[in-house]
């Protein structure tokens, strides 16, 4: 009996050898095939400058209802400094042009905040809101939808950037929030208040807005950098 015992033990053991020989997304193997392919990194923000946010947005049309809708939609991103998410939930009523304002109901958090918009960028937007009541669009819909009323996903404006990128011939990489990231780093290099930036942006605290902007902005440091002197 005792020998009947102990190779029942020993056999039970090899099939578990076998399925730890598979290799999981934690295992070695699975971090270096993500280490590969690049899955599930974050990369660093990418500041554009104003010419080439101006070639990104110029790469749309201005007569495709599509063009105009996305054209409407990089304004908002890159001039109001909204998340992806923020700007696809909008609804037409949140729009004031008259105040110049865009009335952000639920941010991050689901936190509510007023953000400002510039009147050529209004203009932009309102182009748009021609196009899509003259499509027959409810204002029930979301602002930026689908040509059938429909809500646009992040999805779309992730496959969106990278290509308008290319036709700009933009080398970087363009994502929705590089261009919040960018919209900081102008208001910075412009001198507005740290505080000011915040409330623009939504962020929860005045040290995420700093800690944020240290990393994108840091146009202090290469200042004081650029000013030191050595001889040769």
């Amino acid at each position: 009996m005792l020998t009947v015992m102990t190779k029942t033990v020993s056999n039970s053991r090899k099939p578990a050898a076998k399925a730890s020989s598979r290799a999981g997304p934690n295992s070695k193997a699975g971090e270096k095939f993500a280490a590969k392919s690049g899955k599930g990194r974050k990369f660093p923000a990418e500041v554009l400058t104003p010419a080439e946010v101006k070639a990104l947005i110029r790469a749309t049309s201005t007569r495709a209802p599509t063009g105009v809708r996305n054209r409407a939609l990089l304004v908002v991103l890159y001039r109001g400094g909204l998340r992806v998410g923020e700007a696809l939930a909008l609804y037409p009523k949140d729009i004031d042009p008259h105040r110049g304002t865009i009335r952000v109901l639920h941010g991050k958090g689901d936190q509510a905040r007023t953000v400002g918009l510039d009147p050529e960028a209004l203009a932009v937007v309102e182009r748009w809101a021609d196009v899509r009541k003259g499509l027959g669009i409810s204002s029930r819909r979301r602002l930026f939808c689908t040509l059938a009323g429909g809500p646009l996903d992040t999805s779309y404006v992730r496959q969106l950037l990278p290509r308008l990128a290319a036709r700009a011939g933009i080398d970087k990489r363009v994502h929705a929030h590089g261009l919040r990231h960018t919209h900081a780093a102008e208001l910075a290099e412009e001198g507005y208040p740290v505080n000011f930036i915040q409330d623009q942006l939504g962020h929860a605290s005045l040290a995420v807005t700093d800690r944020y902007l240290r990393h994108i902005a840091p146009a202090a440091r290469i200042e004081a950098l650029q000013q030191r002197k050595w001889g040769l």
